[in-house]
């Protein structure tokens, strides 16, 4: 394994395909990986959409109420359907109520067929995206906010309490174009490569970021690199693949989707896969099994750091 290699997160239960909802699945997951040394556990959004998906901040709130060391993560957020200072409102009372163990992912999104349900026209998601952040930024770190863009204006605002993280919590982009991952060395503070990437891609996507930190003058070896994996480890391989395949149409409806990001299989396949990602340039993983929680945090605990 690569020295580079910094630890990993792990994804808490947050879909329930049956319809109902485990608290204490949740609450258990959540404090063996906290005790097994993961370093972070990570929510995602999905707002709209008939998968049975609990909302991130609001479970992020509950992580961190039941958790004490570990950091608590989104990604991704899906900033140009968020209300900028609300939202800054919210992390930043999150990032206090974790006594700083916040970490904020934050993303373009795909579809705009949902915009009109959010209050906003389909279009302009760059502008939208770019301005949120420099807003939700400048709440975040001054006293007074004056701001005045395209689409977020603000005179004489400001919020408290500020997050304890300073100057802000850690934020996360998720991005995989040549442009936004251009963004993503210009604002953010780390990159997670998706969950839908290949070794291959992945490991492209690595190499543009790199040379655009560079152009940026940051150095890439401060600037944390990280990538969703979803993995089933399973001596029955076919079983696996279908446990996945369920769980995809449910949660993204698109159950194909399941065999060409996933890892599955034996314990020795999957750990040969995830090796291959990080010899592509993952200094961080979080790795996102669907279910069997308590066997694979087992498993991969390989890959925590004491």
């Amino acid at each position: 394994m690569d020295q580079g290699f910094s630890g990993v997160g792990f994804a808490v239960p947050q879909v329930f395909p049956d319809g109902n909802v485990d608290l204490s699945v949740i609450r258990d997951v959540s404090l063996r990986a906290e005790q097994m040394g993961y370093d972070s556990l990570w929510t995602q959004e999905r707002i709209i959409g008939p998968s049975v998906s609990l909302e991130p901040i609001t479970l992020m709130s509950y992580l961190a109420a039941i958790t004490e060391t570990v950091r608590i993560g989104v990604s991704v957020l899906v900033l140009p359907f968020r209300s900028p200072p609300q939202l800054a409102k919210t992390l930043a009372t999150l990032d206090v109520l974790s006594n700083g163990r916040l970490d904020v992912g934050i993303g373009l999104g795909g579809s705009q067929k949902d915009a009109k349900a959010y209050g906003i026209e389909a279009g302009r998601r760059v502008r939208r995206f770019n301005e949120a952040l420099a807003l939700i930024d400048a709440l975040w770190k001054n006293e007074t906010v004056d701001y005045e863009g395209e689409l977020y204006s603000l005179s004489g605002g400001s919020q408290a309490p500020k997050p304890i993280q300073k100057p802000r919590p850690p934020v996360w982009f998720g991005a995989r174009a040549d442009a936004a991952l251009k963004r993503a060395a210009k604002f953010g503070d780390g990159w997670m490569g998706p969950g839908s990437s290949s070794a291959d891609d992945f490991k492209a996507s690595v190499t543009t970021l790199r040379r655009a930190l560079e152009e940026e003058g940051r150095d890439p070896a401060s600037y944390p690199v990280s990538k969703r994996v979803y993995v089933a480890i399973d001596d029955d391989a076919d079983r696996a693949e279908r446990r996945l395949t369920d769980w995809f149409g449910h949660h993204y409806g698109n159950a194909e989707m399941a065999s060409k990001v996933s890892i599955w299989g034996p314990a020795e396949h999957c750990y040969e896969q995830i090796d291959a990602i990080i010899d592509a340039g993952a200094e961080h993983f979080l790795l996102n099994p669907v279910f069997d929680y308590d066997h694979h945090l087992d498993a991969l605990q390989r890959y925590t750091r004491p």
